[in-house]
C-alpha cells in the first residue's frame, strides 16, 4: 500500500484526524499542543497520527494536502489547516460548528 493510500485510510477511519508531532496526551511541539488544546476546547473527539513515528507519513501528508507544515487537521475527510487557521476559525465559531456537525 502506498503512503498516500495509507493516509487516505487514516483520514477515512475517523471523523476528526490531527496529524501532529507527538499525540494528544503528549504533544512534541508548541504548534501541535496548540492544535490539541483548540480541539479539546471545542469538545472534539479526535484521532491523532504522530508523524514523528513514521518519516513516510510525515513527508507524505505534506504532499497529500499540498501544505508544508504540521500539524494538519482533517474533518470528515476535508483538509482544514494548521494551528493558526484553527485558531482563526475558533474565533469566528466556524471550527466549533464543523466539529459539532462531524460528531452528530
Amino acid at each position: 500500500m502506498s503512503v498516500q493510500d495509507q493516509i487516505k485510510q487514516q483520514i477515512a477511519a475517523s471523523n476528526i484526524v490531527l496529524y501532529m508531532k507527538g499525540n494528544k496526551e503528549m504533544p512534541m511541539c508548541g504548534f501541535s499542543a496548540r492544535a490539541v488544546n483548540i480541539l479539546k476546547s471545542c469538545g472534539a473527539e479526535f484521532t491523532t497520527v504522530n508523524v514523528l513515528e513514521d518519516e513516510a507519513i510525515r513527508d507524505g501528508i505534506k504532499v497529500f494536502s499540498n501544505w508544508p507544515t504540521i500539524p494538519q487537521l482533517y474533518v470528515k475527510g476535508e483538509f482544514i489547516g494548521g494551528s493558526d487557521i484553527m485558531a482563526e476559525m475558533v474565533e469566528t465559531g466556524e471550527l466549533q460548528g464543523l466539529i459539532k456537525k462531524a460528531q452528530e
